[in-house]
């Protein structure tokens, strides 16, 4: 089913409606900690039984990177409440929660959610996300932790069925976390197009969110309203285009970055893709995208030219400018173990998505090229 998009206009009266239509009279709200600074959503959402005769049960127990047990509670808080709909706002750790909330709401609760067939359900559910990166408000994955290893969850029905962008959202992003964020979305798109799974829908969801951080970005981190809002919008374009491709190298490698260093998904993110971008245009015949070399050459020209280029590699040299003028630190290795340590985390799933071929050696070298001494 197609995704609505709501909108924050006339004071939410498009999102009013949607709850008038699903005749909701009870909803979970799933948010984190920053929904105490949010300011028009957070109003209307605590007036809702005022306005509207609809009922609020907020569920907040949950952190970053959110485990199995934070996702029982939540099952537990909507159905003990009688709840019949979902919302879910804040960034990807809040959504994942609302999503596996509703992927799991409906089966027997005296065994492991994860080991059972999963029962779709019509719940309504809806996402209104508080940063404009992760995407994960127009994708079918979720993640979350159980005794301390990765569940990777996968599944159509979790897609949120509306999705608000509301710029206002954004006005109180910390500055890094605004760069970090919208270098996610930037790399979801770029690697999206040169993912072996790309198709011509995906390109078009990549293109438009290249197209809209280009046009935009230097306007967000000034905080400009309008592009907020559009940087929301790039975000879930970006997060269309992964929900068919799924991500490649760049993010296979930059995770654990993120937990060595200390830095943000999405800055570590740009740091491999600036790297690894250069290393593949110059390496097309270790193609191991089924549609051949000469199509890998033409995919990256085509690249190129969706950022402004001229040439294969104008493309990637657009996006270092971009990164570069960030400001953002590059992490200093702590020891040579360090490349090692690096080049053996990275998930070799992740890898089949990539376009050339990348083997230990090579990672490795490009973690070198990466970060500093």
């Amino acid at each position: 089913m197609e995704q609505i998009i709501l909108n924050n206009y006339n004071n939410y009266k498009s999102l009013t409606e949607f709850f008038r239509t699903k005749n909701i009279s009870k909803i979970l709200v799933v948010c984190d900690s920053a929904f105490r600074f949010l300011g028009n959503i957070r109003l209307y959402i605590e007036n809702l039984f005022v306005n509207l005769n609809i009922e609020t049960v907020f569920f907040s127990d949950f952190q970053p990177n959110p485990n199995y047990e934070s996702v029982v509670n939540g099952i537990a808080s909507y159905k003990n409440n009688q709840c019949d709909s979902i919302l879910a706002i804040g960034g990807g750790s809040a959504i994942d929660v609302a999503k596996c909330i509703k992927l799991y709401v409906n089966l027997p609760d005296n065994c492991d959610y994860l080991q059972q067939t999963i029962i779709p359900n019509d719940i309504p559910f809806i996402a209104i996300p508080t940063t404009a990166g992760t995407g994960s408000e127009a994708t079918r994955y979720a993640v979350i932790y159980k005794n301390g290893e990765k569940q990777s969850i996968t599944d159509e029905s979790i897609i949120p069925s509306a999705v608000i962008f509301d710029e206002t959202v954004l006005e109180t992003l910390p500055d890094y976390q605004r760069k970090s964020t919208m270098l996610d979305a930037f790399c979801h798109a770029i690697e999206s197009f040169w993912s072996v799974n790309s198709t011509d829908e995906s390109k078009e969801f990549s293109k438009k969110a290249i197209s809209l951080i280009l046009e935009n970005y230097e306007a967000y981190l000034n905080n400009n309203p309008s592009a907020n809002r559009k940087m929301l919008e790039a975000a879930n374009a970006a997060g269309k285009a992964i929900n068919i491709t799924q991500t490649t190298g760049g993010h296979a490698m930059c995770y654990k970055l993120t937990s060595l260093y200390n830095i943000a998904h999405g800055h570590a993110a740009a740091l491999c893709v600036s790297v690894l971008w250069s290393y593949m245009i110059e390496n097309t015949d270790r193609c191991c995208d089924s549609r051949g070399k000469e199509y890998l050459d033409k995919m990256f020209e085509d690249l190129s030219t969706v950022l402004g280029g001229c040439d294969s590699k104008s493309g990637a040299d657009t996006f270092n400018r971009i990164l570069m003028g960030l400001q953002l630190n590059i992490p200093v290795v702590n020891s040579d173990d360090d490349y090692a340590v690096l080049a053996k985390s990275v998930n070799p799933v992740r890898l089949k998505n990539n376009p050339i071929k990348l083997d230990e050696q090579t990672i490795e070298n490009l973690y070198r090229q990466i970060l500093r001494r």
